[in-house]
């Protein structure tokens, strides 16, 4: 079993960078609760680090040995357990930066970057003449991204990576559609692009065929996790606090499904550097769907054991119970278990071992 004790430096700058600022907030000590500007420093502050956070599937640290993708979703997680719409945005950022770079694209912009690509809008986005026209949703951060790095379906259906500089006429940001009370600060809109300009990066399909593409998917479950062990840790404090047996059960369960899901992280990070050039989606669709159901019964099993009181009287512990349903979300349920036991019956097609059952030991 890997040891939980390690040693990133990377993280604790940034942790002692986050702690300074969130000092300076006396309504954020006393109440734990993050207003909306103090939800910016914070971004600004992880924002400028992001040079020094590694890319996915970029081997081992020099100094310290350890997975570059574990130091990566070491800091994702952490943010997410201050605030997961903090985490959205940056996570969202940071995988702009890491596609750029895995496709090869040039200098980057400075400012803060967003990956929009969901499809399904009724008047989709074009790209007509070096302009972008149409409609993307579920876009968050929409009025404050500084660039945002969009996928269209060009003439061949074929999925295409654009630019777009936010700071154009011409975008209009619709949150009327954005109802959500977990993740509502979001700033999740719909946007609209009347022929504003924009720059085709990359090849066709390229934001789909990539190898990252399923490594960024793990990131964004190294978000789920963070929160998840972040609200288990209302339970422990609660039991050092004043113990029971049944404190101690519901301890024991869910610190049972967390430590187990702690080490499939460490080897999927793992297993993403040391083979950076494969895609690794089935072990990664197992691990987003764990991390799933890790995080429905976090939440679950930590308010039976807590009561009402943390939903009603801490802004944190509240914040995170609400948001953390939401944000798993972006999981697709049945659809990704669908995949996953397709996936698992070609391995056991394709099996070279010898063995009957691909999980025996």
């Amino acid at each position: 079993m890997r040891s939980t004790n390690i040693k990133n430096d990377l993280l604790k700058d940034i942790k002692v960078a986050v702690d300074k600022i969130i000092a300076t907030d006396t309504q954020a000590m006393s109440t734990l609760n993050l207003t909306a500007a103090l939800r910016h420093k914070i971004l600004d502050i992880l924002v400028s680090y992001s040079k020094d956070i590694p890319h996915p599937a970029s081997g081992m640290a020099e100094h310290s040995g350890l997975s570059n993708t574990l130091i990566r979703w070491q800091v994702l997680a952490y943010v997410a357990s201050i605030d997961l719409t903090i985490v959205k945005w940056f996570e969202s950022h940071l995988d702009a930066l890491s596609i750029l770079n895995e496709i090869g694209y040039g200098k980057v912009a400075k400012g803060l970057w967003a990956v929009w690509a969901a499809e399904g809008h009724p008047d989709p986005l074009r790209y007509e003449q070096g302009k972008a026209i149409g409609h993307k949703a579920w876009c968050s951060g929409a009025g404050m991204v500084d660039y945002a790095l969009v996928t269209y379906r060009n003439s061949n259906n074929q999925s295409q990576l654009m630019i777009i500089d936010m700071h154009q006429a011409g975008i209009e940001i619709n949150n009327s559609e954005w109802q959500a009370v977990g993740m509502q600060a979001t700033d999740t809109a719909t946007v609209k692009f009347c022929g504003v300009s924009a720059s085709l990066v990359g090849k066709e399909n390229a934001y789909l065929d990539r190898a990252g593409f399923w490594h960024g998917a793990a990131g964004v479950a190294a978000c789920w996790y963070g929160a998840s062990a972040c609200l288990a840790s209302y339970l422990t404090t609660a039991y050092q606090q004043k113990p029971n047996d049944y404190k101690a059960m519901y301890l024991g369960e869910i610190g049972t499904a967390l430590a187990i899901t702690q080490q499939y992280l460490y080897y999927a990070a793992d297993l993403i550097d040391t083979e950076p050039s494969l895609c690794h989606e089935l072990a990664i669709r197992q691990l987003r769907a764990q991390i799933e159901k890790v995080a429905r019964h976090t939440v679950e099993i930590v308010g039976q054991a807590l009561g009402a009181a943390p939903f009603c009287r801490n802004a944190h512990f509240a914040r995170l119970s609400a948001d953390l349903p939401v944000f798993i979300r972006q999981s697709h349920g049945a659809f990704d278990l669908q995949k996953i036991g397709e996936l698992t019956n070609l391995l056991h097609s394709n099996s070279t071992h010898g063995q009957a059952n691909v999980w025996q030991l």
